[in-house]
């Protein structure tokens, strides 16, 4: 890694950090405002599915602190513990929101489609893509194009950090719509919840940008090389 893909990196880890320390603090916060309603993340989530008439997706629990997803391969709505049994507007947002990416697969969202076919080939390249970028570094005047080929890989994982906003926002403007158009959350819980998705979807933001910003560096890095050339 060159010092200025360092600099960069470190810039937006500590960005990144404090966001994640933000929505944490978030999380914390409302997970101590209980509804008026009474209804659990779980029962806000099975609400939400029946609303949109889905009915072969299961609501489960998952361990872990904000593990929460929704896993399309065996539909089913994974919810952490805080967010399965608490009658929270942190529950209801974050549950609402997983439910957003059942409804997106149900209706066949072409970003999660298209999110979803590249998780292959981001596995596979997210695995390699630091060890070709160090290699191509270092054998850089030798092996111009071992450069290029992490750039690619690079490239792929960035594609996918820019596919996943549309996805995340789609997924909380469905789920906020849903709170609002069936009178779930009064006008109150509404904005709290609100307000908490907006800080969950800044960190997919931070990862972008900063996945991007890295890219760049490495193409100016490769074109100085093959001037130089």
């Amino acid at each position: 890694m060159t010092p200025s893909v360092m600099v960069i990196s470190l810039i937006f880890v500590g960005i990144s950090m404090l966001v994640s320390w933000r929505l944490k603090s978030k999380f914390n916060q409302y997970n101590q405002v209980f509804l008026s309603n009474g209804l659990t993340g779980r029962e806000i989530a099975e609400k939400m599915l029946r609303d949109n008439n889905i009915h072969d997706v299961q609501v489960k629990s998952s361990e872990g602190f904000l593990s929460d997803h929704y896993n399309p391969a065996n539909k089913t709505v994974n919810l952490s513990p805080d967010v399965y049994n608490n009658a929270t507007i942190a529950a209801a947002a974050v549950a609402a929101h997983e439910c957003g990416h059942a409804v997106q697969h149900a209706t066949a969202y072409r970003w999660l489609n298209f999110r979803s076919k590249m998780v292959p080939v981001v596995q596979f390249s997210s695995g390699i893509v630091q060890w070709v970028l160090l290699a191509g570094i270092l054998l850089i005047k030798a092996f111009p194009v071992l450069l290029l080929a992490g750039i690619i890989l690079f490239g792929l994982t960035t594609l996918f950090s820019l596919i996943t906003l549309p996805v995340e926002f789609d997924a909380s403007n469905r789920a906020l719509a849903w709170l609002n158009n069936t009178s779930t959350l009064n006008k109150g819980e509404h904005d709290k919840a609100k307000d908490a998705l907006w800080w969950a979807a800044m960190t997919y933001v931070v990862a972008a940008v900063s996945s991007v910003a890295i890219l760049i560096q490495y193409i100016f890095i490769y074109l100085g090389a093959s001037r130089r050339d």
